[in-house]
């Protein structure tokens, strides 16, 4: 009889073993169907809403439209070459005098507190260095002779030392008469974070040399030349106004603060005449960064959430792969391990990607949230700095991410994964000096228009006004507010006929018009225009 009963036994055991297992896989079932349909129901509205009231959330809405060659800057043969032929050589970039000089040149570790001249006896010795074949690594060139006599008589020699680059500018300044550019960027939206943006260092390395030449032709008076190199740096630097990427953004702040410098040697020098004058304010006054800031935000959002559609179809793994084919990840990472998050990946439910969407929209809105006003031209700092607060918790998921400048303590990827934060929190860290730096630019262009104004009311009075408000209307039809305090800029004259303007900085705090550490210091001094 025991020999009998004991299959029977195994055989119940066994049936309610599968029964039991079948309960389970339908509990599993339905809890992630419940998962799946919650999550996708909260995006979609999300999606919708935003979509509807903002923007959309399709990064192929972002790419600019085509335009003719006959009106694109891009379409000359030289800039072509940024793009298709970057993985080759060219005169300009590689083997020109200015770019071997350059790298002669001693540049502090930190930027400086207040504007200077440009050290063109520095450069002269460099050229001449170039010109000799010498090799100067390790000690790099640096001069005190800032005085016009100096520079002035440096300035020729750093003049002859650019013809090599002069057939370049001029088809530069050919292609500068059309009103566009689009450059033959490829959009790959199987794999965004492929897409190659070589052109931007050519454009800000095309800029630093128009800087040099434009602040070497002010030292000997070549008015004309020099604003035509100005406006040239301007341009260049706008022909990336409409690509939609955050990084190209930051690279035409770069420019614009570069093409200032000469503006303000030339006002420092009073150099430049009235009708110069003009031509430089009107295009100063022209910007407004804190209404073009919104096409890199909206590209970066729709960027984020192709990248967790693709993630869902081609496995968790793929972000990781992308980092480190970027060299932003940590390959001995065990979360960095493409393999073990793929694993990871097929067991999420696909409501895990819905969240992961829905939290990094959610938590980009808080980012911003508050923090800059486009109709008043402001931008909050303090409130900057308490969704800094908020956020940090998010960078202390990620190991491989920023820490929003607290030192947090990260917490490890796993974290985010189960709190639905795994993308907001690699992608969203990057961003958080945002908005100080689209006040920097804005500040720099404002004090550079008005600077502007003031010595045109200079010229026509003998002196700089006693305050800002005689400039309007006959030498600015409005002036800007202090992006910080939404007040006008604070200025004062000064003995020896010269003037002080200035913001009161990231700190929110006057003092003075003196500076912190850097021009542009986010913890302590003012941002200001001194001649």
């Amino acid at each position: 009889m025991n020999e009998t009963t004991q299959p029977s036994k195994c055989k119940r055991l066994a049936r309610r073993g599968l029964i039991a297992l079948a309960w389970i896989v339908s509990i599993i079932a339905l809890c992630y169907g419940v998962i799946d349909w919650r999550a996708r129901h909260a995006w979609n509205e999300y999606r919708q809403n935003y979509e509807a009231r903002v923007a959309p959330l399709d990064l192929k809405a972002y790419i600019p439209k085509e335009i003719p060659d006959a009106e694109n800057f891009a379409a000359t043969p030289f800039v072509l070459s940024w793009i298709k032929d970057w993985r080759s050589t060219n005169v300009l970039f590689d083997h020109d005098a200015w770019g071997q000089a350059h790298n002669m040149i001693y540049n502090p570790a930190q930027p400086p507190a207040a504007r200077d001249f440009e050290d063109l006896v520095a450069w002269q010795e460099a050229f001449a260095a170039v010109r000799s074949h010498a090799q100067k690594t390790k000690d790099k060139f640096h001069s005190d002779k800032l005085d016009l006599a100096s520079r002035a008589q440096a300035a020729t020699a750093i003049l002859e030392g650019m013809k090599d680059d002069e057939a370049v500018f001029d088809e530069l300044n050919k292609a500068s008469a059309r009103p566009y550019a689009r450059y033959p960027i490829v959009y790959y939206m199987e794999n965004p974070w492929a897409i190659l943006l070589p052109h931007l260092a050519k454009i800000k390395q095309t800029c630093l040399r128009l800087e040099t030449r434009a602040c070497a032709e002010l030292a000997t008076e070549q008015n004309e030349k020099a604003l035509a190199d100005v406006r040239l740096a301007l341009y260049t630097a706008d022909t990336v106004r409409t690509e939609p990427f955050f990084v190209s953004y930051m690279v035409r702040i770069a420019c614009v603060h570069i093409a200032i410098h000469p503006i303000w040697e030339g006002l420092a020098e009073q150099r430049w005449t009235d009708a110069q004058l003009q031509q430089l304010q009107a295009g100063l006054e022209s910007y407004d960064f804190l209404a073009d800031m919104q096409l890199p935000l909206h590209t970066e959002r729709a960027w984020g959430v192709l990248t967790a559609d693709l993630m869902k179809k081609r496995g968790l793994g793929l972000l990781a792969s992308f980092l480190e084919e970027m060299h932003l990840s940590d390959t001995h990472s065990f979360w960095d391990n493409e393999a073990v998050l793929n694993v990871l990946g097929r067991i999420l439910p696909s409501g895990w990607y819905d969240r992961e969407k829905l939290n990094y929209c959610l938590l980009a809105d808080y980012q911003y949230r508050g923090t800059v006003d486009e109709v008043s031209k402001r931008v909050f700092p303090s409130r900057v700095a308490a969704n800094a607060l908020k956020l940090a918790l998010v960078a202390k998921a990620n190991p491989q991410t920023p820490d929003w400048g607290l030192g947090s303590p990260a917490q490890g990827p796993l974290h985010a994964i189960i709190h639905h934060e795994y993308l907001a929190g690699i992608l969203l860290p990057s961003l958080h000096n945002f908005p100080r730096n689209v006040a920097t630019i804005k500040t720099a262009a404002d004090e550079a228009a008005i600077a502007c104004a003031l010595e045109r009311y200079r010229l026509a009075n003998g002196q700089f006004p006693e305050n800002l408000r005689a400039l309007v209307p006959r030498f600015a039809a409005h002036l800007p507010n202090d992006v910080i305090t939404g007040e006008p800029y604070k200025y004062r004259r000064t003995d020896g006929g010269r003037f002080v303007l200035y913001s009161v900085g990231w700190n929110e705090k006057d003092d003075g018009g003196v500076s912190g550490k850097t021009m542009f210091d986010e913890t302590a001094g003012d941002w200001g225009w001194t001649e």
